[in-house]
């Protein structure tokens, strides 16, 4: 069985490649891929191998960045530190989760349903992407903010942008409101609908309607215009520009 590790910690893939091996030693690592960058690149390079395991949080950006831009039609079990992508990893072929340390018992247990579900692999796909479209309801409306010593209900709706910068995460509505919130930007990702939101870059969440116009810019990426004033130029790098593209034409 040949399978994909993608990891940027070495000693975390490491001791992945020792528990796949000591489970089954028939099972051929054929790359570790430090990033969402090099991922890319095997992808479009390289047929899909029968299974990839998949850290969440890269040195580069969310491996989700990997998906959303090539095909790879075969399943994903994630391993993360983190919980909070559960739903988004379920969007992108998963087949399991896994938290951090991972434990050769938990793998084992996690290869066991691959080995159960893989003959039936598409079926099982179109059924989870049915469910998935049945969970978009559980996007959060409201993000309750703190704001002059009061708590504020702040509609989703209404938000223009989100911007990162200094370990500062504020909330711009389209009415020209600032609001601090305790968030990080990649969480606030999650909890948004990505048909209205998208990630521009590390600093930058936009919604839909507050994009005006779009150009392109130096080595194939671009700057984006908005209805609004932002506190910094909106740049969308090159690997993420295709995907952005597609994502204003839905």
């Amino acid at each position: 069985m040949n399978v994909i590790i993608i990891e940027d910690e070495r000693k975390t893939a490491r001791e992945l490649q020792d528990i796949l091996t000591s489970i089954d030693s028939g099972i051929c690592i054929l790359e570790v891929l430090p990033s969402v960058a090099s991922a890319i690149r095997w992808f479009r390079e390289n047929p899909a191998p029968d299974l990839i395991f998949s850290d969440i949080q890269l040195g580069d950006g969310l491996c989700f960045e990997i998906y959303r831009e090539v095909a790879v039609n075969a399943p994903i079990i994630f391993c993360t530190a983190f919980d909070q992508y559960a739903i988004q990893s379920f969007e992108s072929n998963s087949i399991d989760y896994l938290l951090k340390p991972l434990e050769e018992a938990v793998v084992e247990r996690s290869l066991k349903k691959f080995h159960r579900i893989k003959d039936h692999y598409n079926t099982y796909q179109q059924s989870l992407n049915k469910a998935m479209t049945q969970v978009e309801n559980a996007y959060r409306q409201t993000i309750l903010v703190h704001y002059r010593e009061k708590m504020v209900p702040v509609k989703v709706a209404d938000l223009a942008f989100i911007h990162a910068a200094n370990g500062v995460v504020t909330l711009h509505t389209r009415t020209g409101q600032d609001y601090t919130v305790q968030y990080t930007i990649d969480q606030l990702e999650n909890m948004l609908n990505r048909n209205d939101f998208f990630r521009a870059n590390r600093q930058f969440i936009l919604h839909r309607e507050s994009i005006t116009d779009i150009e392109h810019y130096f080595n194939r990426r671009l700057t984006i215009r908005t209805n609004c004033k932002t506190p910094e130029k909106i740049i969308v790098s090159r690997l993420k520009a295709q995907d952005f593209l597609r994502w204003i034409e839905q």
